[in-house]
């Protein structure tokens, strides 16, 4: 019998994110890139729900609100939210700003 391990990640776990967690937000990531935009946002707050400051749900809901749904306000207000938890989050920092252009006029 063999031994049960975690699911391998591409990247760091930095977050130490439940197998579970990494399972949806790789779920909702492939939601995105299929355009299934509301089942995505639907499985990303849904996450949310259980922990308020995870920051690569906040993150992707960032994306999911700047880059595909073109609610830039909401994206930038997630990205607040990661950045009053992660100061130094530079990916959050960039985006937010990108993001601010297209509101501030």
């Amino acid at each position: 019998m063999g031994v049960l391990t975690a699911m391998p990640t591409p990247f760091e776990n930095t977050y130490d994110l439940s197998d579970s967690q990494l399972a949806d937000l790789e779920e909702a990531e492939e939601m995105m890139l299929k355009n299934d935009l509301g089942n995505a946002e639907d499985l990303l707050l849904s996450m949310l729900e259980d922990d308020g400051e995870c920051i690569p749900v906040l993150s992707n809901l960032g994306h999911l609100y700047g880059r595909y749904l073109s609610e830039f306000e909401t994206a930038v207000k997630y990205y607040d939210k990661v950045l009053s938890i992660e100061p130094d989050n530079a990916w959050a920092r960039d985006s937010r700003r990108r993001y601010l252009r297209y509101i501030e006029k």
